[in-house]
This record gives C-alpha cells, sequence and structure tokens, in this order.
C-alpha cells in the first residue's frame, strides 16, 4: 500500500506540490485565525450569588443571608449542587448546573428565583449576581505605577478612567479593582459636644442623608417664559459637608463642624496588595480581567488579552474619561 502511494506521488508530482501548498497555506490560516486557550476552561457552568452584609458574624450571615438563598436555589431547573459559604459581612452561594447547560439559560432562571427570596432576607440586603466568567477566564493582571502619585490617586485614575476602557473591550466581563486606598469622606465625632449638644448619632446620620440630595419643584411662567424652580443640595467638597445644619439651639444653628472634623481618607482596608514587595513606593493598584463566558463569542483568552492591553494603552478609544468625585 505505501509502496503504491509513493509510485503515484512520483507520477503526479503537480497534484503533490499543490496539495502540500494547499494543507500549508490552511495550518498558516487556521494557527492565525483559530481561536485557542492556552487553559481550556473545563469547569461547570455556575452562577455565583454575592451578597453583602456589613457588620455581621459569619453565624448570623448563615442563618440570615446564606441558608435562605441556599434552599431557594436548590428548585432552580437543571441545578446540580448548590453550595453556600458564610464570611464576615459577606455571603456566596454557588449554584452548579448540569453539563451542556447554557450560562445565560442558568443565569436568567437564578435571577427569577432569586427575586423570590429576596423577601426572606433582612431589610437592605440586596443579592447580585456575579459576573459571566470563571478563575480560568483570570486573563490579564496589570499595576497602575507612579512616582508622583500616591496610592489614592493611582487608585481614583484605575476606577474612573481605566477601568471603563477596560469593560468597553469585547470579551471582558469584569474589571476587579484590588489596592490603593478608595477615596471618602470621613466623619470623625466628637462625643463630648455631641452630648453637650444633645446630638445622637442617628440625628447625624439623617441630617447628613437629607442634606444630600435635590429636590424638584414645579414651573413657573413670567412674561410668557417659563421658568423651573429646583432645589440643589448635592454635598460638593468638605464645607458642604461641615455646614450641614443639624439642630437650632435658641435660633443659633448647630453645624455638623461643631461637633466633628470632617476630611477627605481613605475607606476602611482588610489586607493590602503589593508590587514587587512594595506598596507605597512606587504607588501601585492592580487590577484583574476576566474573560466573558459567552458561548456565541471568539473571544478567548489570547484575544481579550490584545484588547485590554489595546485598551489600556489608549483608553481614551475605547470610552470617556470621568473625573474621580471629591
Amino acid at each position: 500500500m505505501i509502496a503504491r502511494v509513493i509510485n503515484w506521488s512520483a507520477r503526479n508530482l503537480l497534484l503533490v506540490l499543490f496539495g502540500t501548498g494547499f494543507a500549508a497555506a490552511a495550518g498558516i490560516y487556521a494557527l492565525v485565525h483559530l481561536p485557542l486557550d492556552a487553559i481550556p476552561d473545563l469547569s461547570d457552568t455556575q452562577v455565583i450569588v454575592y451578597t453583602e452584609y456589613p457588620g455581621q458574624a459569619p453565624q448570623v450571615i448563615e442563618d440570615q443571608v446564606t441558608y435562605p438563598l441556599t434552599t431557594a436555589m436548590l428548585t432552580v431547573p437543571r441545578s446540580k449542587v448548590v453550595r453556600g459559604f458564610s464570611f464576615f459581612g459577606v455571603s456566596f452561594v454557588y449554584v452548579i448546573f448540569e453539563d451542556g447547560t447554557d450560562i445565560y439559560w442558568a443565569r436568567s432562571r437564578v435571577l427569577e428565583f432569586l427575586n423570590g427570596a429576596t423577601s426572606r432576607l433582612p431589610a437592605g440586603v440586596s443579592p447580585t449576581i456575579g459576573p459571566d466568567a470563571t478563575g480560568v477566564g483570570w486573563v490579564y493582571q496589570y499595576a497602575v505605577v507612579s512616582k508622583e502619585l500616591n496610592l489614592a490617586d493611582t487608585r481614583t485614575i484605575q476606577d474612573w478612567n481605566l477601568k471603563f476602557a477596560l469593560a468597553k473591550a469585547e470579551g471582558v466581563a469584569e474589571v476587579a479593582s484590588v489596592g490603593g486606598f478608595v477615596k471618602q469622606y470621613n466623619v470623625i465625632l466628637d462625643p463630648q459636644r455631641m452630648r453637650d449638644l444633645g446630638i445622637t448619632m442617628q440625628k447625624m446620620r439623617d441630617a447628613i442623608r437629607a442634606s444630600n440630595a435635590d429636590v424638584g419643584g414645579r414651573t413657573v411662567e413670567l412674561s410668557e417664559f417659563e421658568y423651573v424652580i429646583r432645589g440643589k443640595g448635592y454635598l460638593k467638597g468638605i464645607n458642604d459637608l461641615g455646614n450641614i445644619v443639624l439642630k437650632t439651639s435658641n435660633g443659633t444653628p448647630v453645624l455638623l463642624r461643631d461637633v466633628a472634623r470632617v476630611e477627605l481618607g481613605p475607606d476602611e482596608r482588610r489586607g493590602i496588595t503589593e508590587l514587587n514587595g512594595e506598596e507605597r513606593w512606587p504607588a501601585a493598584s492592580c487590577c484583574n480581567v476576566l474573560a466573558s463566558m459567552r458561548s456565541t463569542s471568539s473571544i478567548t483568552s489570547r484575544n481579550a488579552l490584545k484588547r485590554s492591553r489595546a485598551a489600556c494603552r489608549n483608553p481614551s478609544r475605547s470610552s470617556r474619561f470621568m473625573t474621580a468625585p471629591t
């Protein structure tokens, strides 16, 4: 048989050369265009339900959040395993589906059952569904480094500029920021002054919440012109916070700055992210980019990585720049 193939090839050199060239061209085309995963995603189809319950112990999270959600997810169609994890202030529920289940069909079913289970949760607790990606979809990690900016500034650039540019890239399911300092307004209370003036924590919280809102009015027509009346009350800085009126004593207003110190500081952190063994110098904020699990898309880890790098180099091409709130 082999001898016959050799004899036939010797008598038909043109056909052999043409077939060899066609096979080589097809191989080069497949090498360039065929989507390949460096690490194939063999994980099960799963949907993650993430719930925050700040300040609560794991046992409270288990009894009031994780258990009601887990029991509700047991009846989701085509689900085979439901796992619940309770941590300090946060709950995770993993719903794992049978093989071959479409990820978006699974997410829609979980969302339907989640709407019914929300009524069994404590007031103010709102569960959310995680991104349509797995740990294998972690395709890119980078750090925002600067010798002039501090950790808060680099985190601001990440959260308000680069994050939206990368989220616009095709195939990116989530951009998770870690490290740095998240800016926020800190109100440092003076308990002695609060007790002397008769101001409670609840009254202070209500005053701050009520003072940070615009109110709508109505329209007034004057000289055939229509004027829109509204009250502008959004807080725009430390001075606005300090001027909030907490109460009135004998015609004299008691302001927030009379019983507290308002400053711009970082949010509370429970860990750090370092680069080459250093966190503060150079300043760096890291980011994890997860690729989407879309079954109808040809986006792979390699393609998502290329698009993420392009968006990181030219963020203005993917989304407009936004300024961080102060």
